[in-house]
């Protein structure tokens, strides 16, 4: 029996009930949860995560990728690549799992009214962006231009698609997609994201930007924005790695002084420049 203490702990995971999951592509699910009992729901800011418990298997570490303006329910894109997120893809509607959170810090939205805003987003870590999207597209005349650059391996592994045809046609934003290698019914543009960039005009002074991807593409994106003029305290990063208990206890996420959990996993690249540079870290 749990005393108030135990239930009042960040450690304590709450019940919630799995509503809806689809198969985004081949190996990654997404999954609508509310919590169990009354319903109400969480609030969260875009870029938290939380912790996800499989009972009988253990918890993992997610962003949330759906819309802030509906804390009644949260939504995870979970890619299949250990035991617990393989467990957690197979979950079914009715099913129940635990969460914790939300935990660490988010992708500056708010801060960044009035500036031109560049989203650049490698494979899945186009989920974590999602819910900055959702909020800059409806507080759309808070925020200058707004472009998302989107590239992954193969058009195969596009996620969310639909929803990025959508935005291409109906939103007030400019959407580019890339892929690294194409086949011949690809009617897109074949690059890395970073060649998304080239022959756009950027106001260095007013622009901000977010990225979420592989490091390496989130390095490489970040000094191409560099070399553009946009500062680095404007260029913000989503660090998820090696998180094991979201409150700054175990070490598993240390990052230089940093722990993702704690201090991300969003961070402004001038506080983590130095790091990106040293590959052992």
């Amino acid at each position: 029996m749990h005393s108030k203490a135990d239930i009042a702990s960040p450690m304590h995971p709450h019940p919630f009930r799995v509503l809806e999951t689809w198969e985004e592509i081949p190996g990654c699910t997404t999954m609508r949860v509310e919590q169990a009992g009354d319903g109400s729901g969480c609030v969260f800011m875009p870029g938290q995560f939380y912790m996800i418990y499989i009972f009988g298997h253990g918890e993992v570490p997610i962003s949330v990728s759906g819309d802030p303006a509906k804390p009644e329910e949260l939504t995870f894109t979970v890619m299949a690549v250990g035991s617990v997120t393989r467990a957690l893809c197979a979950v079914n509607p009715g099913d129940t799992i635990g969460l914790r959170g939300p935990f660490g810090s988010a992708w500056p939205v708010d801060e960044v009214k009035g500036h031109d805003v560049i989203v650049m987003a490698g494979g899945l870590g186009l989920a974590p962006l999602r819910p900055s999207i959702y909020h800059m597209l409806q507080n759309r005349d808070e925020y200058g231009s707004l472009t998302l650059l989107y590239g992954t391996r193969q058009q195969q592994s596009i996620v969310f698609q639909q929803e990025l045809a959508d935005w291409h046609r109906d939103a007030p934003m400019d959407v580019a997609v890339t892929v690294d290698t194409a086949g011949r019914d690809w009617p897109g543009k074949v690059g890395v994201v970073t060649e998304l960039l080239k022959g756009r005009s950027v106001d260095p002074a007013k622009t901000t930007a977010l990225i979420c991807g592989p490091e390496i593409m989130m390095r490489f994106s970040a000094y191409a924005l560099l070399d553009l003029g946009v500062t680095a305290d404007n260029i913000h990063v989503s660090m998820e790695r090696n998180m094991k208990c979201a409150i700054k206890m175990c070490g598993r996420c240390q990052y230089g002084p940093f722990f993702i959990c704690h201090d991300g996993p969003v961070f402004s690249f001038d506080r983590v420049e130095r790091l990106f540079k040293i590959r052992e870290v």
